[in-house]
C-alpha cells in the first residue's frame, strides 16, 4: 500500500501541469511557453535532481 501512496504525488504534480495546458498538435501559431510545451520534461528533470540530491544526502 505504501507504494501506491508514493506514486500519488507525481501523478498529482503531472495533473497540475496538465491543467495549466498541454501541447496540442497542430497548434504551431502561438508563442512558445516552456511550462506548457515541456512540462513533463521539467517534472522528470526535477524529480531526477531530487533523487540525485537525496542519494548524496544519504551517502554522506
Amino acid at each position: 500500500m505504501i507504494g501506491r501512496r508514493l506514486l500519488r504525488w507525481p501523478n498529482r504534480w503531472a495533473d497540475w501541469f496538465e491543467k495549466r495546458g498541454v501541447y496540442v498538435p497542430g497548434e504551431d501559431n502561438r508563442v512558445v511557453d516552456p511550462w506548457r510545451d515541456w512540462g513533463w520534461l521539467i517534472v522528470v528533470w526535477l524529480a531526477g535532481l531530487a533523487v540525485f540530491v537525496l542519494v548524496f544526502a544519504i551517502a554522506v
